[in-house]
């Protein structure tokens, strides 16, 4: 189990710290864990599992029911 830290989970997901801690706060990104008193981190495929749970959005123009 990898554990990232959170300028990792920062830069995967392409959402702000504070983003992340309200998102976490209301259930809705995965929690985080206490490494030390003054570290925690996001166990790596809990961000994997919900970055694939995303919805999908497609930039090919072709593709929007046309």
């Amino acid at each position: 189990m990898k554990v990232l830290p959170i300028k990792e989970v920062t830069n995967l997901t392409g959402l702000s710290r504070v983003t992340i801690w309200r998102m976490e706060h209301k259930g809705m990104f995965p929690k985080r864990i206490a490494l030390s008193p003054r570290r925690v981190g996001w166990r790596e495929n809990e961000i994997n599992e919900w970055l694939e749970s995303l919805p999908r959005v497609s930039s090919d123009p072709q593709s929007e029911g046309v």
